[in-house]
């Protein structure tokens, strides 16, 4: 049976008298952290620290007895975080635009909507303005569990200095968008990454349609919103955000589809207890050179979870190798790894160590 209109009443008056208790907490703990602004304030203390993050998250799914998903409550933290940098002294990222790209989608849900967004035409421009401090971070695509590396990440370590200082598991959902119908689509935009994670569905459906590639698939939304003849892949965000149709969701080939962002700034991450590094590294022309650095962490019972190749743009079939090893540069076998690897090498640069993310967003 329903509840009476009674019993409604009083529940929905329970209900606002939490919320009164809640916005009278969480005014509490913001007084709390202006005054931690306040403290670091004058020190190389950061406003967001990746372990500190990490402290915080794992105490409230601990802390979780339901009904409310770990999900849900992570993101209020999340949100509730990123009023926090706000209040302390303001953090800037820098993303991979125009509004409504994946990387717009990973900003958000990794850092919240209260801090402030900056975006760029390219990967390359993201890094320049971290590494001239213009912005307080960035957030770029790294690899996808469908399409891999994402080499416009991987050239940019080689141009810029700046460290990886933290990263995040998205979960990506490619949406067909048009202002036309299906049959009068001719060509199809987005990030060339974008047709390699949906390539059997475009094979399906728009086998004979033009692949147009363009820097972000939000940029392709936005281009193709008046088209009589074209539609892009993007995001729902992307969609909404510039007056595009949604075509059909979803179409991704693997439905577990996940990007893995890299944060990248100037400071290095403290330990969390999980970790990752990142390393850059380029071997002499001898036989083997590989093996013999890769063997290094090995010997030493370190996991690499990650190995990828691109050219050094020094001379033809020289490559700088990338890397990620599931340890902190801080700890005794993995400093020591570190040192023996970069005598085997003829350039060789830690990119970061940070906490590894372990639940996808």
């Amino acid at each position: 049976m329903a509840d009476s209109p009674g019993d409604l009443n009083d529940l929905r008056q329970r209900i606002d008298e939490l919320d009164a208790r809640l916005i009278e907490l969480l005014n509490e703990r913001a007084k709390i952290v202006v005054s931690v602004g306040e403290a670091k304030r004058g020190s190389d203390t950061p406003i967001y620290a990746p372990h500190r993050e990490r402290q915080v998250l794992d105490r409230v799914r601990a802390a979780n007895e339901g009904p409310l998903p770990d999900r849900a409550l992570e993101a209020i933290w999340r949100e509730l975080m990123s009023g926090s940098f706000r209040l302390e002294h303001g953090v800037s990222i820098g993303y991979l635009g125009p509004p409504g790209s994946f990387s717009h989608v990973a900003a958000v849900r990794h850092f919240g909507s209260s801090v402030e967004f900056n975006q760029f035409d390219d990967i390359a421009a993201v890094f320049r303005d971290v590494s001239a401090g213009n912005c307080t971070y960035g957030l770029v695509p790294y690899e996808n569990s469908t399409g891999g590396s994402v080499t416009d990440t991987l050239d940019a370590f080689a141009e810029f200095e700046v460290t990886v200082y933290a990263e995040a598991l998205i979960a990506i959902s490619h949406c067909l968008l048009a202002n036309i119908d299906m049959e009068s689509i001719t060509r199809v935009a987005s990030k060339p990454q974008v047709f390699a994670q949906c390539r059997r569905w475009l094979e399906n459906h728009l086998p004979k349609a033009e692949r147009v590639p363009f820097a972000s698939s939000s940029a392709a939304v936005q281009h193709i919103a008046t088209s009589t003849d074209m539609a892009a892949i993007g995001s729902r965000l992307a969609g909404k955000i510039h007056g595009v149709n949604r075509i059909s969701d979803g179409i991704e080939d693997n439905p577990g589809n996940i990007t893995r962002f890299l944060v990248i700034g100037r400071q290095a991450a403290e330990p969390s207890g999980s970790d990752r590094t990142s390393i850059m590294f380029t071997t002499s022309h001898e036989p083997g050179a590989l093996v013999d650095v890769l063997a290094v962490f090995r010997d030493a019972d370190l996991n690499l979870s990650h190995i990828d190749k691109r050219p050094s743009g020094h001379e033809n079939w020289d490559y700088s190798f990338f890397i990620d090893v599931d340890a902190h540069q801080s700890e005794p076998v993995m400093a020591e790894s570190l040192e023996k690897a970069r005598g085997l090498c003829r350039a060789f640069t830690v990119l970061g160590s940070y906490p590894r993310a372990e639940h996808v967003l």
